[in-house]
């Protein structure tokens, strides 16, 4: 049987993606912690105006908030390409013990990283990135792929999200 994922859901996982707790958001959009838990539970539903602010806060299409579409890694056309030095390597990770990690890094201080083999120190310790072929998704980045590039969840509750932009 396929599990659809619900509104709630969605909600949920891209309100830990970006680091906030019900309360934090609750407070970006003038409301009580209670309506975004109902909302996340799939109790109720935000109004219009509150979807919109919702899909602004998370940086997101209403479309995706709403389940219809994902932005998912793709590659952009020749010419129509970003400047590589006025790229982005945005990692998140939120562990289900409440630690919140968020790098923000130009992809030429990544290539550097790379290049004189430290880039095993940008996230040390628990979230290590050791295992994550840098030269290779580099090459990938340099060739037009953008968006997310890995999106994971565990059974436990953390995630993780590396996308360019």
């Amino acid at each position: 049987m396929e599990r659809t994922e619900t509104f709630g859901s969605r909600l949920a996982g891209f309100r830990k993606m970006r680091g906030l707790t019900q309360e934090d958001l609750a407070e970006r959009l003038h409301l009580s912690p209670q309506a975004v838990s109902k909302w996340e539970n799939d109790l109720t539903s935000p109004d219009l105006d509150t979807l919109a602010q919702l899909a602004e806060i998370f940086n997101i299409s209403t479309d995706e908030l709403l389940g219809r579409i994902k932005k998912e890694a793709h590659l952009v056309e020749a010419g129509k390409q970003k400047d590589f030095s006025q790229m982005l390597l945005r990692i998140q990770v939120n562990s289900h013990e409440g630690d919140k990690v968020n790098v923000n890094l130009p992809l030429v201080i990544v290539k550097g990283l790379v290049d004189s083999g430290a880039v095993g120190n940008l996230m040390g310790g628990k979230y290590s990135l050791d295992s994550v072929d840098w030269n290779q998704m580099l090459a990938l980045i340099e060739q037009g792929v953008v968006g997310e590039l890995v999106s994971v969840q565990s059974a436990d509750g953390d995630t993780v999200s590396i996308r360019v932009e």
